[in-house]
């Protein structure tokens, strides 16, 4: 610590792990660390945002010298231990957010326990306000409980008495006796804080039978553990509006120095709806329920002008400047998204994939039915229009935007009255019919866009959800052509942007490597589809967070996490390839 700030290492990404209470949540790294939180909500301001270089962290972290790190999460929730073994003691620091998360209050929880020896740690708390831009004020300090704030947001820390260093951060040193615990609770609250000082074991009870019940005591699939993980990471993305944030964090590069940095803490169109579908696949209807309460009031609110993002609240996601700040290393300090100016077509079919899913569990609302009534209309509308695509690129007539409708519409069809399900099944063949005479190259495979003769893994979907069987000559065709041009050591590239080798323009997309495991699946390749699974969700560090892509070479993550898509496409193929 020097400076008057407390400064810890950055790490590879794949060691992050991270807390989540559906509202916020906080990366930890291997010391103890927390350099990434924003509150009061997904897309505010971060107090702790040394991730990107704006400084400021809560850390618990063992003074020896030299110590190793692990640690794994409780099952079924995003309880987060860290485990540290030194040549005196064994450490662990359990870690939570206080969930169900309130939307302007953080409560995050950690306790020090002391496995073997005694536990000797050093405890740093450094809020900084707006990315770094402003320092803890105000700081009062009674007993145990210390009190300030933080920008507009008032502080108080529980647990903690003699500060050892106030040199403009407090931080504090703590010994803990073997097989004993000490609990820390920081509270961050864009309101006043309650009079009460909070009870550290009342909301450790609260948290852990919170998390029990939200998460299934088991999902029936080939990998259990997995998948009930995967359904914990969504389920801690997911807010209380039923929003479901693409990822935790933002700014992290897909590629380094290439000007390919991302603000991903808003909720996705698309992202939901795969979300959604996945949990109805496992009979874990809560997280269906949520998507298709917040895509159902979107499209309601906004029909043909749906867009394809929206902040948790259902705003407009903010334009995408810069905070002048130096970024991850190799990346760069983007906030908002140029998602808000965009129209992507294939969103439409995908909510009707996702509403076709509810009616099918018998859980599909009158809003629900009358938004897939706007969402069916919207797509006769737009058909004929260019659109961003499931990649965002510039607008084109991309083949996988009118397959995603097609798949939307035939599964609509049978949970509609007679005559709207003859419509829409007309319209479906009509969209077909269309793109196979404009968007089927001449060796039956499926090219990009009318205008783009290239491959592209997203194809794959209109095999895996329905536009066309997996034995029409052109899913047997397009999966041939993809698999031998895009895949690599059973992990897969979205398409090839340029002459240059695979792996060297981008990572492998894990969300493409899923894809490719469900479409093996269904044209009953089973060792196939099991080899591409593995290799796929092996794609992470010890804590089990997966990013969207995967440096192949240096088996890195890249961009940021975790991924809320690729954990849904996980835990569908887990449960799917169980069939």
């Amino acid at each position: 610590m020097t400076g008057g700030e407390a400064r810890f290492p950055l790490h590879t990404l794949r060691e992050y792990a991270l807390i989540a209470d559906g509202e916020r949540g906080a990366l930890i790294g291997p010391n103890g660390d927390v350099p990434w939180l924003c509150v009061p909500r997904w897309d505010s301001d971060a107090v702790f945002s040394a991730l990107i270089g704006g400084g400021g962290t809560f850390a618990i972290v063992p003074r020896a010298g030299t110590f190793t790190w692990g640690g794994h999460y409780e099952r079924g929730s995003l309880i987060w231990r860290s485990r540290w073994i030194d040549h005196h003691a064994v450490i662990e620091s359990r870690d939570a957010l206080a969930f169900p998360g309130e939307q302007d209050r953080a409560v995050v929880l950690r306790r020090i326990e002391a496995h073997r020896g005694t536990a000797r740690v050093r405890v740093v708390l450094d809020p900084r306000e707006s990315f770094g831009s402003g320092r803890f004020t105000h700081v009062r300090h009674d007993g145990d409980v210390w009190t300030g704030r933080c920008g507009d947001l008032s502080v108080r820390l529980t647990g903690l008495d003699e500060v050892s260093d106030r040199d403009g951060v407090l931080a504090w040193e703590v010994d803990v006796p073997e097989g004993e615990f000490h609990d820390v609770v920081l509270e961050l609250s864009r309101r006043a804080l309650p009079d009460e000082r909070p009870s550290a074991e009342g909301l450790w009870r609260r948290t852990e039978e919170a998390w029990s019940a939200a998460v299934p005591e088991r999902i029936e699939s080939i990998a259990p553990a997995d998948a009930r993980h995967a359904y914990a990471v969504l389920r801690g993305l997911t807010s209380s509006s039923g929003a479901m944030v693409a990822a935790a964090t933002m700014s992290l590069p897909e590629r380094a120095e290439q000007g390919r940095n991302y603000d991903y803490r808003y909720a996705w169109i698309r992202d939901q709806c795969y979300a959604g579908q996945a949990a109805g696949a496992g009979e874990a209807l809560p997280l269906l329920d949520d998507a298709v309460r917040f895509v159902g009031a979107r499209l309601l609110e906004d029909g043909p002008h749906l867009k394809p993002a929206y902040t948790t609240d259902g705003g407009r996601v903010p334009d995408q400047r810069h905070l002048d700040l130096p970024g991850y290393p190799g990346g760069d300090d983007v906030l908002g998204n140029h998602v808000n100016a965009q129209f992507q077509l294939d969103a439409l079919g995908e909510s009707l994939l996702l509403f076709a899913t509810a009616a099918r569990h018998g859980r599909l609302t009158d809003d629900g039915r009358r938004a897939a009534e706007v969402a069916a209309d919207a797509i006769r509308q737009r058909r004929g229009d260019e659109d961003a695509g499931i990649w965002e690129l510039s607008p084109k007539r991309w083949t996988h935007s009118a397959l995603a409708c097609v798949a939307g519409l035939r599964a609509m069809a049978p949970h509609a009255d007679r005559g709207t399900a003859a419509r829409w099944t007309d319209l479906a063949d009509s969209m077909v019919s269309e793109a196979s005479r404009t968007m089927l190259e001449p060796s039956g495979r499926w090219r990009r866009a009318a205008d783009d003769p290239g491959l592209d893994a997203a194809l794959l979907l209109g095999q895996v959800r329905g536009a066309l069987p997996a034995d029409d000559p052109r899913s047997v065709a397009t999966r041939t052509a993809v698999l031998e041009d895009l895949a690599q050591e059973e992990f897969m590239y979205r398409f090839r942007p340029d002459e240059r080798p695979l792996g060297e323009a981008e990572g492998a997309f894990l969300l493409c490597g899923f894809i490719t495991s469900l479409a093996l699946h269904q044209a009953d390749e089973r060792v196939a589809a099991a080899r591409w699974f593995e290799r796929n969700r092996a794609a992470c560090g010890p804590p089990g967070i997966i990013s969207e892509e995967y440096d192949v070479a240096q088996r890195q993550l890249r961009g940021n996490l975790p991924q809320a898509f690729v954990h849904a496409l996980l835990l569908e193929s887990a449960i799917r390839l169980a069939d």
